[in-house]
């Protein structure tokens, strides 16, 4: 029988240059707190999570950025539309301005300030 978790996706660590700078930038697109942490070899900025454990978590951390890495979809409050001035405004970038439309929502493509491949999510409305 296949292995089929709740979350498959358990965390994820996006390297920035500046932690304070990409610690901004995050809260204010995505309008969410972060806590700063410093239990590994490295300080982070922890993305919100559900505390009975059963989310999906991530965190900043100091380190090299890379373009062609990995793309990390985040939900974001509100409509798009929103999300991507928002994302101007906090000094990234909208790869493309027109959404991709999925069966579970739609999202566009977009980087942090560092150039990490963010993309911004909005679900379908139940």
């Amino acid at each position: 029988m296949p292995f089929t978790p709740e979350n498959p996706v358990v965390w994820t660590e996006i390297p920035v240059r500046d932690l304070a700078v990409s610690r901004a930038f995050y809260e204010r697109t995505f309008q969410w707190e972060m806590t700063l942490q410093d239990m590994g070899p490295n300080p982070s900025a922890v993305f919100p999570y559900a505390e009975d454990g059963n989310g999906v978590a991530g965190h900043l951390y100091p380190g090299t950025p890379s373009e062609n890495g990995p793309t990390i979809h985040l939900q974001v409050p509100g409509t798009l539309e929103d999300a991507i001035d928002r994302i101007w405004d906090a000094g990234g970038r909208v790869l493309e301005m027109d959404p991709v439309t999925i069966p579970f929502g739609r999202f566009v493509y977009a980087q942090d300030p560092d150039g990490n491949s963010i993309g911004l999510f909005e679900p379908k409305a139940a």
